[in-house]
């Protein structure tokens, strides 16, 4: 099996890759970011994504609707520390094969890779039941404003980024604190991350 590990905490990613290559005879390859993994996939073929939520410059779940889209083939599995229901319910609207807590005992790891390789979506039950009936009200333009928002950008520098009017990026920001029922921005950001909406 072949696997692009994408996670961009050092430590965290080379003990990972470590005890992979160790426990099974696999292939791992590692990404430091989303979008240095999406370069590797675009670049070589990897039977399996193994990837964090929470990455700079690309998150997981873009970096796994970007592959259900370009290379179907290609199955992902999600691992995080956060047990969100706004994440799992992303993941799995991305097309997710996967959702594992960082938590889990390494044979689960490699049982789910294993379960994912043959076909299977493995997201254990307690996961799934978190995620039914939630329902995240961000739009995608307006979850991307509010996470540069939260990264502390400005209106305009936002606009920029997004490659649009400063004024349909104040709209977006202005609904998006409105949904999250926030006095401002940054704390429109906090209440959406804390969700896993971000």
């Amino acid at each position: 099996m072949k696997i692009l590990l994408a996670e961009d905490q050092t430590m965290v990613r080379t003990a990972l890759a470590s005890l992979l290559r160790l426990e099974a005879d696999y292939h791992v390859d590692e990404a430091v970011d989303g979008a240095d993994a999406k370069r590797k996939l675009q670049n070589d073929s990897y039977d399996v994504l193994l990837s964090d939520i929470e990455m700079p410059n690309m998150t997981g779940i873009e970096l796994v609707q970007w592959l259900h889209q370009q290379q179907p083939q290609v199955r992902s599995v999600i691992i995080t520390t956060f047990n969100r229901a706004g994440y799992i319910k992303r993941a799995l609207e991305a097309g997710v094969s996967g959702f594992l807590l960082k938590d889990s005992p390494i044979h689960d790891l490699i049982s789910s890779l294993q379960q994912v390789c043959a076909g299977k979506q493995v997201i254990s039950n307690e996961l799934l039941m978190q995620a039914l009936g939630h329902h995240d009200p961000l739009t995608d333009k307006e979850r991307k404003a509010l996470r540069l928002a939260g990264q502390g950008l400005s209106t305009q520098a936002i606009a920029k980024e997004l490659f649009i009017a400063e004024g349909t990026a104040r709209n977006y920001l202005s609904e998006a604190i409105s949904k999250m029922h926030a006095s401002n921005r940054t704390e429109a950001a906090r209440i959406a991350h804390q969700k896993g909406w971000l």
